[in-house]
């Protein structure tokens, strides 16, 4: 055997197939056995390895092991002279297995190879050739030098800019999502460390295999497409403070004491910094615009309100009470916008109805409220009247305006903006076609562009793949499917590459598949089209589930001096009621259990299987029951779990 294939699996169900069928090229000119490892996903991975790729050795675990551990189970059976551990989420060329054994084949001291990673609209990864993270080298890292001087021999060592990204050349670390191994040299130095759980072992190994007298090569004779960041998100608190964890980890076992200290000093200096970077920037983000618009809104009533007092109200001096003012404006704006909100006015794409229909609703409440108020509080009818008008224009100029910038979170027609070509065979346009009319997008255009040149019968042919550039050029595209059963992964590598300057996405349909994959940047997750789902996370959703838990808690305050003696825990009850009115818990969820592979919702005081009665509930079991509730979520279904689970609400 050459070639062992590891690919440690989590939740990605439609990446490791998608990957798996290039590995399944790749591996028809090298003996190869193919290991998948899977962490306990609940996504239907393990049942898609079996039922389409019976080749593969399956290693299931019934807990999320960690990337290490879950790498050496099969790693200590692995029979190839060869081992690479391989992301779920990338694509390897045909020949990329057979160029990269004949290299380790001719350069004996090769004791491990790293090879060009492009990202998901063909740039290339700088983290294909990295350098060991010195405390210097992590100093010019963290605080940006690395980024200001990237070829400098000093400040660029971190990602080796200084390098030809398209020449042969030893480095110190390889990247896990692709690192190729020989099997002699992991006898001799040992395998992945398990303190490591996600992050920092790919160094650590990478190191250990120069110590033990081997070199690590970078070989960009060969590519792969690495859609950084599905397994995790790199952007998240949570991954700034376990990564560089990983590197204190690093700094303690392979420095010496002082070195380690200070690099652990400066790791710190890092996490609290980028910590707070990511939380400042993600605050900021969020109250940004409603902060625009409660200014904007704040400003015109003012304006209305002294218009109208000099002009129609007191025409002989005089003004309305400062004290009302300042009361009753904050309130007429806050109930606005929370209408508009609920309406889904700040939803993405914008859609200009739902904020005027926001606006209807917050002002008849407004008024309503104003009638039921003694005289002696009431501001203005007049005023109310005018403001909403003022506004309905402030939202809807602001929105054209944002529109017409050219934001995209603000294009007020994003659907008609979509124009795909799909590039593969006749059949395979029809499928991937009708595949993408069942989900979400609706593309102004949807062109076929044959991959055989022989194929231009049809209603909807725009060219033939080596028009390509052409076709985008002439009709415009901004998105490009590549039919993976009709084009080789090094073709689709090779077009990605040669448009890289266009501006247009990349993704890719596996064959008989229900997914299309892509990625638009290197910072994010992969784009993942498949068909619709009425997921929990979408905005209607999150505003329909915390409608249900503040009006069944109110409901369930009035009736609690009944439901009460019927509660298994009393004081928990009402607790709870509390809690679910104060935003900090839902009535409904995945209980309290972490689920880090489903949509993020608050901690919940029900699941699902608290609706089963009289049957006991395996973790395996708990699990599929909350995925399918947070892909299928209705209003209904909530209300059922509560009304089975009324004893349980103390819980």
């Amino acid at each position: 055997m050459k070639l062992t294939v590891i690919i440690v699996n989590y939740n990605v169900q439609h990446f490791l197939e998608q990957c798996l069928h290039s590995v399944r090229k790749a591996s028809q000119n090298v003996t190869t056995e193919i290991y998948v490892v899977d962490n306990n996903s609940v996504d239907g991975s393990v049942q898609m390895v079996k039922d389409k790729f019976p080749e593969v050795l399956l290693i299931e675990n019934k807990k999320n092991t960690g990337f290490s551990f879950a790498n050496n189970q099969a790693m200590r059976v692995a029979k190839g002279e060869y081992v690479l551990l391989l992301n779920p989420d990338t694509v390897v060329e045909e020949d990329t297995f057979s160029k990269v054994v004949a290299f380790m084949n001719a350069h004996p001291d090769a004791g491990g190879l790293g090879v060009k990673m492009l990202d998901g609209k063909g740039n290339f990864l700088p983290e294909s050739k990295r350098g060991l993270p010195t405390p210097s080298v992590a100093f010019y890292k963290i605080f940006g030098f690395s980024r200001i001087f990237p070829k400098s021999k000093t400040f660029g060592k971190y990602h080796l800019g200084f390098l030809d990204k398209d020449k042969t050349n030893e480095v110190e670390i390889l990247s896990g999502a692709f690192m190729l191994m020989r099997k002699a040299a992991l006898n001799k130095v040992g395998l992945l460390d398990e303190t490591f759980f996600m992050y920092g072992e790919d160094i650590d190994l990478s190191y250990r295999i120069i110590l033990g007298g081997y070199k690590n090569y970078y070989f960009p004779e060969t590519r792969i497409i690495h859609y950084k960041g599905e397994s995790t998100k790199k952007s998240s608190i949570n991954y700034v403070f376990v990564f560089y964890k990983a590197m204190v980890i690093f700094a303690q076992k392979h420095f010496s004491q002082n070195n380690a200290k200070l690099f652990s000093f400066l790791i710190n200096i890092a996490i609290y910094l980028r910590a707070g970077a990511a939380i400042a920037v993600r605050f900021i983000k969020s109250i940004a615009l409603p902060a625009l618009d409660f200014g904007i809104i704040m400003l015109g009533l003012i304006f209305i309100k002294e218009y109208y007092e000099k002009h129609f109200r007191f025409l002989e001096g005089g003004s309305y009470s400062q004290s009302l003012i300042a009361i009753a404006f904050p309130i007429y704006i806050c109930m606005w916008m929370f209408t508009v909100y609920l309406s889904g006015g700040y939803d993405k794409p914008i859609r200009l109805f739902r904020i005027i229909r926001g606006i209807l609703v917050g002002t008849g409440v407004i008024l309503i409220g104003y009638a039921l108020l003694p005289e002696a509080y009431r501001f203005s009818r007049a005023i109310i009247l005018l403001g909403a008008g003022w506004v309905l224009f402030s939202y809807l100029i602001s929105r054209l305006a944002f529109h017409v910038l050219g934001l995209k979170t603000f294009n007020l027609n994003p659907d008609k903006s979509k124009r795909i070509a799909i590039i593969g065979t006749t059949s395979e346009f029809e499928r991937v076609s009708s595949l993408l009319k069942q989900t979400t997008i609706n593309a102004s255009l949807l062109g076929f562009v044959s991959a055989d040149k022989n194929e231009t019968q049809h209603k909807d042919h725009l060219g033939n793949i080596e028009q390509i550039g052409e076709v985008i050029e002439i009709y415009k595209i901004n998105e490009v499917i590549f039919c993976s059963r009709d084009i080789s992964s090094q073709g689709i590598i090779d077009y990605m590459h040669t448009l890289v300057s266009a501006d247009v996405d990349f993704k890719i349909a596996p064959p008989e598949s229900l997914s299309i994959i892509g990625s638009n940047s290197i910072d994010t997750a992969g784009d993942l089209y498949i068909i619709d789902v009425n997921s929990i996370s979408k905005p209607k959703n999150k505003r329909n589930k915390r409608f249900v838990d503040i009006t069944v808690s109110f409901l369930l305050l009035i009736l609690s001096p009944f439901l009460i003696f019927i509660q298994e825990n009393k004081s928990g009850f009402i607790k709870n009621l509390f809690y679910v009115l104060a935003g900090r818990r839902s009535w409904v969820g995945y209980g309290n259990e972490m689920q880090e592979h489903l949509p993020k919702i608050k901690t919940s005081i029900l699941s699902p299987a608290d609706a089963i009665k009289n049957i006991v509930i395996n973790p395996e079991t708990r699990n599929r029951l909350n995925l399918a509730y947070s892909k299928d979520y209705k209003v209904e279904n909530d209300l059922n779990i509560i009304r089975k689970s009324l004893k349980k609400l103390g819980n």
